[in-house]
């Protein structure tokens, strides 16, 4: 897998693991020394607000008070895990926002093969602008994955007046989660069959029984056991994920990227559907987090439909 351009060779810690490779290093520096078009696919799920991983925000996470990130009550006995609180980002934070997902769009399009599809996490708050943002970067938008999940977010009282507004909640309560669906452009008069046959891009593969990838997928909260092998406050559950990136690489082939890999659990789904791919991670507590994770998380058994995808995949090798 040639993945660093020899004309600009970077010293970064990596990892093998399985079919994958992972990398301890920012995405802006790593997507500069890339080789061009040698990524096929992106799912990742970013640091939406960037504001939300600077460390004085982390460490205040870390505390259990303040920032950015709210700390829900328990429930049940369940312990819930912190979420960044979008609305608390003002006009340049999110300006700051806009202009990091811009600038990352161009830095990611020389390595993205043409026609290769990029799946992104966001919430219904911010979607807007980072869709905005990736859309001025140079990406085609195509649409939007509908993860149907009961989410901690909005439906609260306002905030000190509970009782005298007892009827009113300041937003909706959240029950779903987008995914963008975007696409680096094909060159003029390139259909779809002429890039699937040149790069192994441009569409979405269909799921394991030949039926289409559908945009809403049905999803529950990620389960414990899961978040005892990764305690990364936006995991994903291995169910969903594995049905995504296993769709992500149209002809089952190529390389699938997460720039932001936090604990690892794309790559752990690429794992597991046999798929390639290379994960990037800044922190030095996450990168661990996922090198330890990664196997575990590929070992994960999920549905009977996608056991069967899996199974076909290794029968391959």
């Amino acid at each position: 897998m040639t993945l660093i351009s020899s004309r600009n060779p970077v010293s970064v810690h990596s990892r093998k693991i399985g079919r994958s490779i992972i990398f301890r290093a920012d995405c802006i520096e790593w997507l500069g020394l890339a080789a061009k078009n040698s990524i096929h696919s992106v799912v990742t799920d970013p640091p939406y607000g960037v504001k939300e991983f600077d460390e004085d925000q982390l460490h205040k996470r870390s505390n259990g008070r303040g920032g950015i990130w709210r700390i829900p009550p328990s429930f049940d006995g369940h312990k819930r895990a912190p979420l960044p609180r979008f609305t608390a980002l003002n006009d340049k934070e999110r300006r700051r926002l806009f202009d990091f997902f811009r600038d990352w769009t161009k830095a990611l399009l020389p390595v993205m093969c043409p026609g290769a599809h990029v799946f992104i996490a966001t919430n219904a708050f911010i979607s807007q602008l980072l869709y905005s943002a990736l859309i001025e970067g140079g990406l085609e938008f195509r649409g939007e994955i509908i993860r149907l999940v009961r989410t901690l977010r909005g439906g609260d009282r306002p905030k000190n007046a509970e009782v005298e507004f007892y009827d009113v909640s300041s937003m909706a309560k959240g029950c779903y989660e987008p995914w963008g669906i975007f696409r680096k452009p094909m060159p003029t008069g390139m259909t779809v069959s002429d890039c699937l046959r040149k790069h192994g891009t441009g569409g979405i593969r269909r799921t394991w029984d030949g039926r289409p990838f559908e945009d809403v997928i049905p999803s529950g909260r990620t389960l414990q056991s899961e978040r005892a092998i990764a305690n990364h406050p936006s995991l994903k559950p291995q169910a969903f994920l594995r049905h995504v990136v296993y769709s992500a690489l149209p002809l089952g082939k190529g390389v699938i990227l997460d720039p932001f890999m936090g604990s690892g659990s794309t790559i752990a789904a690429a794992e597991a559907v046999g798929y390639r791919s290379v994960g990037l991670e800044r922190f030095a507590e996450y990168f661990s987090m996922a090198a330890e994770a990664i196997p575990k998380l590929k070992s994960v058994r999920t549905t009977p439909q996608l056991r069967i995808a899996e199974a076909s995949l290794f029968d391959d090798e």
